[in-house]
């Protein structure tokens, strides 16, 4: 059986961007609208070393509304089916609480988890790195999806740590 790698994070960080990067497709829907990914959505990652499946998932928003809801259990199922977990931040808006909210949820469940600083383009590194540290994960990588920069650094971190 392949390696599964879950995308999770907020809305609007990029995460279906990240997906369509990695899968070199289109299948994620991309839009500057909250709740547009709702269900998860598979793909496949063929690299030199392996073959991966990627799951998209619609942004974590604690607020315990009815689609928040929806969304949250379908990406709970994506971590619970995951052997690694991409959790993706917004590197232009800085650190949120819903950020801490998720980074909190997923120390929880002791996933193996990579802190991907998106949206990082014409910004230093080290300085967002240092802003994300607080979320205590040990693996961190920035990267712009949109533009694929550092993509492929993270796919042979991902490939490093299945």
């Amino acid at each position: 059986m392949l390696p599964i790698v879950a995308i999770v994070g907020r809305p609007n960080v990029g995460k279906s961007t990240l997906f369509n990067q990695l899968t070199g497709t289109s299948a994620a829907l991309v839009a500057d609208i909250q709740g547009l990914t709702r269900d998860r959505i598979y793909g496949h990652i063929q690299s030199e070393k392996n073959d991966l499946i990627v799951i998209d998932t619609g942004g974590l928003d604690f607020d315990h509304g009815d689609l928040s809801q929806t969304i949250q259990e379908q990406t709970e199922t994506a971590i619970e089916e995951a052997d690694l977990v991409c959790f993706v931040v917004d590197g232009r808006e800085g650190l949120a609480n819903s950020d801490r909210e998720v980074a909190l949820d997923l120390r929880k469940k002791d996933k193996e988890t990579i802190l991907v600083v998106n949206k990082v383009e014409g910004m230093s590194s080290e300085g967002l790195e240092a802003d994300f540290h607080s979320l205590g994960f040990k693996e961190m990588v920035s990267i712009s999806a949109k533009r694929g920069d550092n993509c492929a650094d993270l796919i042979g971190l991902i490939e490093q740590k299945i």
